[in-house]
């Protein structure tokens, strides 16, 4: 009998060497992508490193600890320069502003909680910048992301990652099978961020102890007013804080500056209990304020959906999942009942406080590490 001279397949799974694999890696500066950057140079594949300017490249220059911007385009260069693979850098931010900053503001003005680091990888990261890395003839493109990509016997599979405390799921939920077949995550399977910084520091890169971003890369200190004021000037127009017969209790200087289950702050005393804001009016400027107990949702409607299952999602009138409807909460039980393919009803089996829309729905097997896809949080 013939032998079979099939080739082992490599650490991306290609039956090839190394060398013969090309691999772009979305570089944002960080340590993370700087990592999987240099990992992947020393295995000895052909590795193209990416950075994309998606936002103020002047008025960035001086910021730390953001991303695709500045310094951080800096830092990507000298990882590559250090470990002597190509790097280029792509002006994505007339891109970025259109399919992402735009909305967020748009979305904020509408009374919604926008999640734009999602968006970002959706739409740009994803889609575009994927698509970059096929023209360059790349074999599949490798990020810093914590999550984890398992080959399942239906094609490859979404799971969180083994650090529970860096998993990024919830922004990777819209991640498209097709996307996923072409995406490489090095980073997922590593027990702590502690053995990314390791890795760093093996490799000798500068970014070795350069600390994580902590806002969102287009709004400086967290501070979301002040972006979509300049944006949207008329999102600071004033308005009445009422409560929800509509009996007016103050006012206030623009919705933009409140969020669904905010207590303090409103300029609201002499109460003998406590007032949430349990609903954005934006069409009438009002902000709505109501006891705690109004913030508690159990039916969730969701929209948009990316559905990761092997099979379809209109299969089963039910379906027993666990789903994450904030990035900083944990998964918790409920039932997704579909009204098409793309839209669905989740019965949250435990009542969640403060589910605004604009905000993801994540779905998540509640017998394993796999992720489901998600969708996005409406009115209804």
């Amino acid at each position: 009998m013939p032998l079979d001279r099939t080739p082992p397949l490599n650490s991306l799974g290609f039956a090839k060497a190394p060398a013969d694999t090309r691999v772009v890696v979305a570089m944002s500066g960080g340590v993370d992508s700087s990592v999987v950057a240099a990992m992947l140079a020393e295995e000895g594949y052909d590795v193209v490193g990416v950075t994309l300017q998606l936002y103020d490249h002047g008025a960035a220059l001086a910021r730390k600890g953001a991303c695709c911007a500045g310094i951080d385009i800096h830092d990507a260069r000298r990882v590559a320069e250090s470990m002597g693979f190509p790097h280029y850098v792509l002006d994505y931010e007339n891109v970025f502003k259109d399919a992402v900053i735009d909305e967020f503001a748009d979305s904020y003005l509408g009374g919604a909680t926008p999640v734009p680091c999602i968006r970002c990888n959706e739409r740009v990261k994803f889609k575009d910048l994927l698509e970059t890395a096929k023209d360059l003839d790349a074999d599949c493109m490798a990020t810093g992301h914590y999550i984890q990509r398992k080959m399942g016997p239906d094609g490859a599979e979404l799971h969180c990652a083994a650090d529970a405390n860096r998993d990024q799921s919830y922004f990777l939920f819209s991640t498209t099978p097709e996307q996923l077949d072409y995406l490489r995550f090095p980073l997922g399977h590593l027990p702590s961020k502690n053995d990314t910084r390791a890795l760093a520091a093996k490799y000798g890169l500068s970014v070795a102890n350069k600390p994580d971003s902590q806002d969102i890369c287009f709004v400086p200190n967290g501070d979301y007013a002040s972006v979509i004021r300049k944006l949207r000037p008329e999102a600071a127009n004033p308005g009445n804080i009422v409560d929800t017969d509509g009996t007016v209790l103050a006012q206030h200087d623009g919705v933009i500056n409140y969020t669904i289950g905010q207590r303090r702050g409103l300029g609201i005393g002499g109460l003998a209990d406590p007032l949430y804001v349990v609903k954005l009016d934006a069409d009438n400027a009002q902000v709505v304020v109501g006891p705690k107990s109004l913030l508690a949702t159990r039916t969730v409607p969701v929209k948009e959906i990316n559905w990761l299952g092997d099979t379809p999602l209109m299969s089963q009138s039910e379906w027993p999942i666990a789903v994450r409807v904030r990035s900083t909460r944990p998964p918790t039980d409920a039932i997704l009942r579909p009204i098409s393919d793309t839209e669905a009803t989740v019965e949250l089996l435990t009542p969640e406080e403060g589910i605004s829309p604009g905000q993801a729905c994540v779905f998540y097997d509640p017998e394993s590490t796999r992720i489901f896809g998600g969708g996005w949080i409406h009115k209804g």
